[in-house]
């Protein structure tokens, strides 16, 4: 995460100090249902094991859901039994995890919530995510870059949530007036088997598509897959997103197809607990939004961000 950026870092509220008591962190998170959760829970998992040796005042609960019914239970759980004094949570979607995570606020419990926001503002202490809104941007912008004179695209979308919606809110305006012409856009759920289905059904309706706006590295592999069986070879490329170490490898190689990436790390979920655990353990202030820019990957740079040994 060398590139990152830090919005209204507030020095409001901190977290009590309470150094000599035993503290819970609850820690919710989705399962690793697709490569980017894979990797976040595997930075999850680092953060956790490393912070109990470094706070011996502290203790974590992790929990993985693989449905938003599984992640409600689970933080519920965390309240009633555990009595948390702070809860980390990626929403496995925003709606329905939003009563909940608003009880544990109520409780008195510090709240963090990373990378999906909840459907009500002002629940959550703290805000770590990366800058979806410029994530939309900078595709959009490469897109636009690539197709100077315009082009017919489609575009996958991801699990229905408030970050999805800032993404293609800034896709969208970074393509206005240019040519470009989106002849369909779908959820393809950050699933690489949905993704190659809705890709398939693009495929059928559609008999001339000039780019894929992926919007990440899981859906771009299914898309690839489509365009592949259908023997197409109209696509010129496809643009995914998050930085998937195989796709930027693809990048660093010069792959015609994989052009580009745009950032977006799953270690995200790690500063989030990092940051939690400050606050619980010091008068340092901790509240408001900590922001990871997203940088766009070329064939120039794709070396910078390439990581053999990571999970994802």
């Amino acid at each position: 995460m060398k590139h990152f950026a830090i919005a209204g870092l507030m020095a409001a509220t901190a977290l009590p100090a309470m150094a000599q008591e035993t503290m819970v962190i609850g820690v919710s998170i989705p399962a690793a249902t697709h490569g980017w959760a894979g990797g976040m829970n595997f930075h999850a998992q680092e953060a956790v094991d490393r912070l109990e040796e470094v706070y011996p005042q502290l203790d974590f609960v992790l929990a993985t859901a693989s449905d938003p019914a599984k992640q409600v239970n689970d933080i519920e759980d965390m309240l009633a039994t555990r009595d948390i004094d702070a809860l980390v949570v990626l929403p496995f979607e925003s709606e329905p995890l939003t009563g909940p995570v608003a009880a544990v606020a109520d409780s008195g419990a510090w709240v963090t919530v990373v990378d999906r926001g909840l459907a009500q503002e002002g629940i959550e202490d703290l805000y770590v995510a990366g800058d979806n809104s410029g994530f939309g941007r900078v595709s959009g912008e490469y897109m636009r870059s690539a197709l100077p004179d315009g082009g017919k695209i489609v575009a996958l979308r991801g699990i229905p949530t408030t970050i999805d919606n800032e993404r293609v809110a800034g896709f969208e305006e970074a393509i206005e007036g240019s040519g470009i012409e989106v002849l369909d856009m779908e959820h393809g759920n950050w699933n690489r088997d949905d993704s190659f289905t809705v890709m398939q059904d693009f495929l059928s309706k559609h008999g001339e598509i000039d780019a894929v706006w992926a919007s990440d590295d899981d859906m771009a592999i299914g898309v690839l897959a489509a365009i592949e069986a259908a023997g197409r070879d109209d696509v010129q490329f496809v643009l995914g997103g998050a930085g998937m170490k195989e796709m930027i490898r693809r990048t660093a190689d010069g792959d015609a197809m994989i052009p580009a990436n745009v950032t977006y790390p799953p270690a995200m979920i790690g500063t989030a607990i990092e940051l939690t655990a400050v606050g619980l353990t010091s008068s340092a202030p901790v509240s408001g939004t900590f922001t990871i820019g997203s940088v766009l990957v070329t064939q120039d740079n794709a070396e910078d961000y390439y990581f053999p040994d990571s999970p994802f």
